[in-house]
């Protein structure tokens, strides 16, 4: 059994305002086949820009307010709501707080987003 803690892992720092752990994927403590999870710390006044890939992802607020714009639809969301997110579909999650929001995302198949490349390259807003 490989038991692992969130806070043991390695975070990676985004111009955009958050710290991203891969708990599950390329690079982690543990590795699935098919699909990546991972761990938001997404600052107040943060987000994960908007951008789109050909994986379909869900994120789960585990704590935090914020919004949450897929393609033209955007909704305020708060703890406990998870959002479906179909491959190619443009999204932003922003943290309207003034608390950390803590997201946990799941994408398949498995790889690293090309987008946490092009923003660290500030190439994303």
């Amino acid at each position: 059994m490989n038991v692992n803690n969130v806070e043991s892992v390695a975070g990676i720092d985004f111009p955009a305002g958050r710290c991203t752990r891969v708990l599950v994927g390329p690079g982690a403590p543990m590795e699935a086949r098919n699909f990546v999870i991972g761990h938001v710390t997404i600052y107040p006044g943060g987000c994960v820009p908007v951008h789109s890939h050909e994986q379909e992802e869900v994120y789960l607020i585990v704590s935090g307010k914020g919004v949450m714009r897929i393609g033209d639809e955007e909704h305020c969301i708060g703890p406990g709501d998870y959002v479906y997110i179909h491959p190619g579909s443009e999204h932003i999650l922003k943290n309207t707080s003034n608390e950390n929001m803590i997201m946990i995302f799941c994408y398949a198949p498995k790889s690293i987003a090309e987008h946490w490349k092009l923003e660290q390259e500030g190439k994303l807003k």
